[in-house]
């Protein structure tokens, strides 16, 4: 038990850490996009910027209006970051760390639940701006987790185990990308939309809502929301790196998540906003119909093939 609390604690420090570096290469990235610099004043290039920016943040005054619900728009930032760090004890460590047998049950849960911050958030602000984010939020969690569930499904099926130790070890041979290649595009821009990433952002929605759901939280909420969507990037992509290009814990493993953290940064700064009414009409006259026949075709197949 003392060696499990200590492996999940320096997870999470790793995670941060990580967090902290991932703001300075997107500023960097969208900076290069865009013909500009990007920071480069704190320490050498800039690499001092992350630690910088948490400090201002965490030692600023907390304000809040006086019509908020305190303690929901208190806690919720709390929650979010607190979902977004419990996501990893799934991952299957070779440390011995936490065996889910049920790990994309886990996945499904605790990712529904993410929701919820988000919507409590906008509500108990009581701002019209943050109110309109939560409700956008909810509606689009609702039209994309359904995909990522089918999805998943599709998965679940073929191997026929819910463990993502069992995902790796079935992707010795081949990579899941090559047999499943139109359901990880699928994947990935569901993806995007759990995120509250570009170019799905709604509950962001800058240039409509101000800063959308967060617009009244300043400091250390602001920095514990800003933290739960950052570790979400990082978790997502090494579930994508698991799910389609296996998982084996060496130097290529993290060169793949890299590249899928790189993709969503990039995206972000050649995308525009799509279309609110848009994204409902995608997801569910498109993406849902598509993904249950993806499903219902794998399931033939393993049928037909248990047969031979």
């Amino acid at each position: 038990m003392v060696m499990l609390i200590i492996y999940y604690i320096l997870l999470l420090v790793c995670v941060l850490i990580s967090v902290a570096f991932l703001t300075l290469l997107e500023r960097k990235v969208l900076g290069y996009i865009q013909i500009r610099k990007g920071p480069n004043k704190v320490g050498i290039s800039g690499i001092l910027q992350p630690f910088s920016d948490a400090i201002k943040l965490f030692t600023k005054e907390q304000t809040w209006s006086s019509v908020s619900n305190y303690l929901l728009y208190f806690f919720s930032p709390v929650f979010m970051f607190f979902m977004s760090l419990f996501l990893w004890s799934m991952m299957p460590f070779m440390t011995g760390f936490f065996d889910f047998e049920f790990g994309f049950f886990f996945f499904l849960c605790v990712l529904s639940l993410g929701v919820y911050p988000l919507m409590i958030a906008g509500w108990s602000s009581n701002s019209k701006y943050a109110l309109l984010g939560g409700l956008r939020a909810v509606a689009q969690t609702i039209s994309y987790e359904v995909s990522l569930a089918l999805v998943l499904l599709s998965f679940i099926i073929v191997v026929g185990e819910y463990s993502l130790e069992d995902f790796v070890e079935y992707q010795n041979s081949f990579y899941f990308i090559f047999f499943f290649y139109l359901l990880s595009l699928v994947w990935i821009v569901s993806c995007m939309a759990e995120m509250n990433r570009t170019p799905f952002d709604f509950a962001e929605g800058e240039s409509e809502l101000v800063s959308g759901f967060n617009v009244e939280y300043s400091a250390g909420g602001f920095a514990l929301l800003f933290l739960g969507e950052y570790s979400m990037i990082i978790l997502m992509s090494t579930v994508m790196v698991i799910l389609f290009l296996s998982g084996d814990l060496y130097f290529t493993f993290f060169l793949k998540v890299g590249f899928f953290i790189t993709l969503v940064l990039w995206l972000r700064g050649t995308l525009p906003r799509y279309r609110y009414d848009k994204l409902m009409s995608l997801a569910w006259k498109s993406i849902l119909p598509f993904t249950l026949h993806c499903l219902f075709m794998y399931m033939g197949f393993k049928v037909v093939f248990e047969v031979i």
